[in-house]
Order: C-alpha cells, then structure tokens, then sequence
C-alpha cells in the first residue's frame, strides 16, 4: 500500500464515521440508522470495524466511484433539514437503485453549529478539535466544508481518476467538492465543466456578509473553470435578476426552466455539447439541487419552486451528455425529508427521495461508465 494511500486512509478514519452517521443524535432517526447499517454491514451496531475494512477494498479496488455524505445544512438560509439528505437518500438508493450503489466513504463528522474554519476564532478551533479528535492540538479541520475539502483533496491526489458522488446537505457543500475536483483535473491537464442543475443561480458574492454558503458556491469556483462559461445552469427561474444579468456579469451561461420546456431537453442538450466540444472540455462534473425540478416531483427541499424542470427532462439532458463527455464526479443536494411545502407529509418525502434517488442511480452510472484513467 502506498504512502499516499495510508495518509488517505488515516485521515479518513479520523474525520469521517460511518454512513449515516453524519447527523449526531442520540436518539432522532435511529431506526434508519439501523435499518441502513443491516443494509450496509449486515449488523445494526458496532460497524466502525466493518466500515473501515470497506474503506481499504475500495483502496486497492479499480471501483471508479465512491459515495461521500456531508450532513451539513448550515450554509443553507430558508428553511432547514437537508443534513438529513445523506441518511434518506442511501436508503432509497438502496431499496430503489440497489445496482448503482457503488462503494460508500462515510459521512464527514458535522459538528453543526460550524460553516468554515476560517470564520472560526483559534478559541473555538481548540475546542472543537477536543471534541472530534479528543486532542485539542490535532492538526485537523473542524467545520464542514473545511473538513469536506480535505478529504476530497486527499482523495483525488490519493485516486487520480476516480470520483466522489457527493450527497448533501445544502448547496454550499458543492464549494469544497467541485474546488478539490477542479484543482485536481487541472494539474492532470483535463479541462473541465461544470454542469449545475438548480432553481438558483447561487451566483451571490456574499449573503448577509457570508461569503460562502448555499447562495453564492458558484461565483467562488468560477476561478477554478478553464473559463467562466464552463459553469453551465439549467432549470433556473428563481431570480431577482434577469438571464442576461447573470450571463453578462460573471460570464456563465444559462439555460433557464421555461427554455428548456420551449426548446425542447435534447435541444438544450445539443447546444451544451455543441458548446463545450468547441471548447475541448474532456470531462463534467454534475451538480444537482433537486429543487431545479418542479416542486411537483420535488417538494421536500429548503427552497422548493413551481414552474421547474421535469425528471424525465433532467434525465435525457443528462442521457445526451454523457454520452459525449465522460462523467468524473457529481452530486446531489438539498433533500430534505422532513421539510414539505405541500401539506402532503411523508407522500411528499418520498416521491423526492424517489426523484432524487433515480437521478443519482443516473449520475452514478455515468461516473462508472468510463473506465479509471
């Protein structure tokens, strides 16, 4: 085993637990606790074990893919409960998808009252490496997304080639894994494009003084692109500003939700391709907030919106473009089972975990169909 992949692997068991295990509770959710660790380990207990002799398979495996839960919704700002996202959407994946569930890392350890460390006092650092690490010295991040980016950064200098399948959470969780993927492709020489399904165009600078969070993720990774049109939108219509605004300020392009339902999804799907061949992109990353599709397929979201793209739009768009590019790491975000605009309670959680999970067997799929480099 190389060097490179014990440092992974020490990190890992460090700041990471077990899936499902991203939310710490003692008591909320513990039947889907341990209904996903009978579906995972065969046993509902003590799996720490179990869980980290998966993690050195997947090391010594060729497996393209692997599976990261960051059960953090504190960069989120509308309505909470997407930290529970990891949790749900593995079960349904499971039960649903069974066949495109791939290797699965963990969660990252969310304390969540944090975003970043860097709003973090030396104070509150101290004591939160005490708590996650029992060493108050340990040269470890605390929060989130620091966490997220240092495990992804270990990852892709650790699999080059490989891919995370990130489920979230909020949307700023995006930051920390499309940052690490980016930089990595790019020291590899592989140009690269983002393409981000959402209600929002998350192209805010700050939010109430907070630069990095749900509603402002894109704008930060713009510097990581080949160049800014590589950040590709679609599904938008919740805006205070118009398409042009955003296009001509931070030179993305956007394919808004009434356009794809006039053009048409594979026509939509035909200008990306068009557009990303002339730029000699090599390969995508995926980012999906499940609120890009109607709040009639998705409602158990923190910002759900009527007027939004169709499942069946989402999946021919994303058919057409992976057989084109090749996939090499994705998302999906902002589920939220316990959160519903519709009145309709757990019919509304699991027609969104159906979606969501559906769209991620997709996305999974993709990242597996190309053999690793």
């Amino acid at each position: 085993m190389s060097t490179s992949t014990e440092l992974f692997l020490q990190t890992a068991s460090q700041c990471l637990c077990p899936p499902g295990d991203g939310v710490f509770t003692v008591n909320t959710a513990k039947e889907r606790k341990a209904l996903l660790r009978a579906e995972l380990f065969g046993e509902t207990t003590d799996v720490r074990a179990e869980w980290l002799a998966g993690l050195t398979r997947f090391a010594e495996s060729p497996a393209p893919a692997a599976i990261l839960g960051i059960s953090s919704d504190c960069g989120g700002g509308i309505l909470r409960g997407a930290n529970w996202g990891p949790l749900f959407l593995r079960l349904a994946l499971l039960q649903q998808q069974r066949r495109s569930y791939p290797a699965d890392l963990g969660d990252i350890r969310v304390i969540p009252h944090l975003l970043h460390d860097k709003y973090l006092n030396s104070e509150t650092i101290t004591n939160c490496r005490q708590a996650l690490y029992q060493n108050a010295q340990a040269d470890l991040p605390v929060s989130p997304l620091s966490l997220t980016e240092q495990i992804a950064d270990l990852f892709y200098q650790t699999f080059p080639g490989k891919g995370i399948f990130g489920i979230g959470g909020d949307h700023s969780v995006s930051y920390p894994l499309t940052k690490a993927y980016l930089k990595a492709r790019r020291a590899a020489g592989i140009r690269t494009a983002i393409i981000h399904f959402d209600a929002h165009t998350d192209l805010l600078t700050e939010r109430l003084g907070i630069d990095l969070c749900f509603g402002s993720w894109c704008t930060h990774i713009l510097q990581y692109l080949p160049a800014p049109s590589h950040l590709i939108q679609l599904g938008i219509r919740s805006s205070g500003k118009p398409k042009t605004h955003w296009e001509s300020t931070f030179g993305v392009r956007q394919f808004w939700a009434n356009e794809i339902r006039e053009q048409g999804a594979a026509a939509v799907a035909a200008q990306i391709v068009a557009q990303l061949k002339a730029a000699a992109v090599d390969e995508l990353y995926v980012s999906f907030d499940i609120d890009a599709l109607d709040a009639e397929y998705a409602a158990a979201t923190g910002t759900p919106e009527t007027g939004g793209m169709t499942p069946d739009e989402a999946q021919q768009i994303l058919a057409i473009l992976r057989r084109h590019f090749r996939v090499g790491a994705a998302d999906m975000m902002e589920i939220a089972p316990f959160t519903d605009s519709t009145g309709q309670g757990a019919v509304s959680s699991a027609q969104t975990l159906k979606v969501g999970a559906e769209l991620s067997a997709v996305l999974l799929d993709a990242i597996c169909q190309h053999p690793v480099r």
